[in-house]
């Protein structure tokens, strides 16, 4: 982000009523910025001054038609916290010279008597039970009210100064009401303003308080700064060592005109144009930097939009200085939004030969062709190509996956977003979903609960498992666009249109019962979160009774993961435990071993760990050991069982041998 109001940019003005206006500052010295009920000025007077920094609009000289500035110094701004100080230090040096003051009235920094006070008699608030505000203690009547506004002297600041002055309970009031009156007045009529960047809170701030927050989903500053952690989303630039490892990408469902996007750009140092300065070498030179048509898409610290119409909405973009739409950048160096944001439609991802876009191939011509056509034809064939290719980098990008998280703000249902977007994610990448309303989210969150996981788990649909036998080792199943070696049949597919991919059990459709396959998510929840300004005044502390209200605002997330295909077993170092065999003495570990029901005398075999043979209580022993020879298992089953025979006629029919952990 540049420190200096740049050219063309857009900038906020905050007012001294706490209002906001963004407007965007050009470079001609006929602009005009008006500021209702403040002034006008050219908008050159700003291009080029530091961000932070606040304004106050002067008197209209003599023949001219708008008002100059004056940067207003810092001293000023806090001038009144600064004589507070002062006094409350002066107060305290003549306390402690000796004061003559009665202690049990303490005096306040203005030197009024205070009422309420704490434990240690130090002053909290003085009474203003005696004070009676009414419109008749102002003399000057709203006809000279509006005469002083017209001549606006010096800013305001003498409209300001003769309200207090004419005020007949101004002496009435105590030090807080006193500087309440104060501000309010300033808020009113005095004209400053104060230039700040666009960044993605203000932007927000600004719609949700001049705006239609509608348009945004209700996003708050709050919420979006924790769909961003949640969904892991950071700088991820290309390993040095490795540069065609493509590593942090993201993939974004936006319907809040490009906010979202905003956000995540911003957190992945993407949002803002790069800076000229920054094309400059060390020599001095500039660095060679291709067209901005020539520039290849970015294969690391991407974003990757999909949309339901033919362009995505992402208007909000234009206060970061990025416009789509336009036929040349506005500066010299792209913005990095330029190859680092991929947009691509639902079409084009789920079936990219309907999109005509995508499977309209453009014929290369020769350079001897090229020539012969006009320029208006020769930028309108170098325009579609570019457009053609663009579309078929992203869609091949895109189907490979691999994509390290997503995040949803849309009124689509997100069950049939994930349906399509699941696959596309590796392991362990994070889900982000928002929604104004919780309902969407609860359903979805019941789509991943434990116990139909279990209910999966343990019985899978007949059309899943199908499924997994088309995949398995021993499958026959091929790509269908794939013609075979041995067949003279020619099919209709170009080398623009992809192969149908394999069966993978990603994307398995779906059943009634299992509306999306719930082994794909893990640690699902839902939250919310509202950040509440407060008045913290002693004995006055509560909510500001002046927020805005709205939709809450919710959050979905989760944790991508890969199951295990096959058979799971588990396999380690175990503890230090023995398991009893009850009517067989005690057997330590896990393997294959013997016991006895007392069935005829017959022994049935126990999974048991067979070791060094011993007694116990006259009973045989089976000690742990790591590895068992196959001859020294057959000698423990036979002594096993010639134990067993001899105790056969002791142990009940009815007798069923048991295992029980003990330490």
């Amino acid at each position: 982000m540049h420190s200096l109001v740049q050219p063309n940019a857009w900038v906020v003005l905050r007012l001294p009523n706490e209002s906001l206006k963004i407007l965007q500052v050009a470079p001609n010295t006929r602009r005009i910025i008006s500021l209702p009920k403040y002034g006008t000025f050219p908008s050159n007077l700003l291009i080029g001054r530091p961000y932070y920094k606040t304004y106050e609009l002067l008197d209209r000289l003599p023949g001219h038609k708008d008002s100059s500035l004056r940067i207003v110094t810092a001293s000023e701004l806090h001038a009144d916290t600064i004589a507070e100080e002062n006094a409350a230090t002066k107060s305290s040096q003549n306390a402690n010279a000796g004061n003559d003051h009665d202690e049990s009235i303490p005096l306040g920094g203005d030197g009024v008597e205070y009422q309420l006070v704490g434990p240690n008699n130090e002053v909290i608030m003085r009474s203003n039970r005696e004070t009676i505000d009414s419109s008749a203690h102002q003399t000057l009547t709203m006809a000279e009210i509006e005469a002083l506004k017209r001549e606006g002297t010096d800013a305001g600041k003498d409209l300001i100064a003769k309200l207090m002055a004419s005020h007949l309970g101004i002496d009435q009031k105590t030090a807080f009401s006193l500087a309440k009156y104060k501000l309010l007045k300033t808020k009113k009529y005095l004209r400053r303003f104060t230039v700040l960047p666009v960044d993605v809170p203000m932007l927000t701030r600004w719609i949700a308080e001049e705006k239609d927050t509608g348009k945004i989903l209700e996003l708050r500053e709050e919420m979006l700064a924790l769909v961003g952690s949640w969904a892991n989303v950071h700088f991820a630039s290309e390993l040095p060592t490795q540069p065609n490892v493509a590593g942090g990408r993201w993939l974004v469902v936006d319907e809040t005109g490009g906010l979202l996007v905003a956000a995540l750009a911003e957190r992945m140092d993407i949002l803002h144009p790069v800076s000229p300065d920054d094309t400059i070498s060390a020599e001095g030179e500039e660095a060679e930097t291709p067209h901005y048509n020539d520039q290849p898409l970015a294969t690391s610290n991407t974003l990757t939009l999909i949309h339901a119409n033919a362009q995505p909405n992402i208007s909000l973009l234009k206060y970061f200085s990025y416009d789509p739409t336009t036929a040349s950048p506005p500066t010299r160096t792209p913005h990095p939004l330029s190859t680092h944001l991929h947009t691509l439609s639902w079409l084009q991802l789920i079936s990219p030969s309907l999109d005509t876009t995508y499977s309209t191939s453009i014929p290369l011509l020769t350079p001897d062709e090229l020539s012969s056509l006009k320029s208006g034809k020769r930028g309108t064939y170098y325009r579609k190509l570019r457009r053609h290719t663009r579309v078929k980098n992203i869609v091949s990008s895109t189907q490979a996956g691999n994509f390290d998280g997503l995040v949803v703000a849309s009124h689509m249902d997100p069950v049939s977003i994930l349906r399509h977007t699941i696959p596309l994610l590796r392991g362990g990448a994070q889900v982000s979903i928002y929604s104004p309303t919780i309902e969407p989210l609860v359903a979805l969150a019941d789509v991943y609960s434990t116990s139909r996981r279990t209910a999966f788990i343990q019985a899978p649909p007949e059309s899943f498992l199908a499924l997994l036998q088309d995949t398995g080792p021993n499958s026959t199943s091929i790509r269908t666009s794939i013609p075979s070696a041995d067949s003279n049949a020619t099919t209709n597919s170009t080398p623009d249109q992809p192969l149908a991919p394999p069966p993978n059990p990603d994307t398995w459709p779906g059943s009634p019962d299992f509306p999306l396959n719930p082994t794909l998510l893990l640690s699902t929840s839902v939250q919310s979160c509202r950040l509440r300004p407060w008045q913290v005044l002693p004995g006055r502390t509560h909510p500001s009774m002046t927020g805005k209200g709205g939709a809450e605002g919710y959050l979905f997330t989760a944790t991508r993961v890969v199951p295990a295909r096959g058979r799971v077993e588990a396999r380690g170092k175990f503890g230090k435990k023995r398991v009893e065999l009850e009517g067989a003495g005690r057997v330590g570990g896990v393997g294959e071993g013997q016991g006895a029901d007392g069935k005829n005398g017959e022994a049935i075999k126990r999974e048991v760990d067979v070791g060094e043979i011993g007694k116990r209580d006259g009973e045989p022993m089976v000690k742990r050991q790591k590895s068992v020879s196959p001859a020294l298992r057959e000698e423990v089953e036979e002594r096993l069982i010639s134990d067993e025979e001899t105790r056969g006629d002791e142990i009940s029919r009815e007798y069923q041998p048991t295992f029980k952990l003990t330490q």
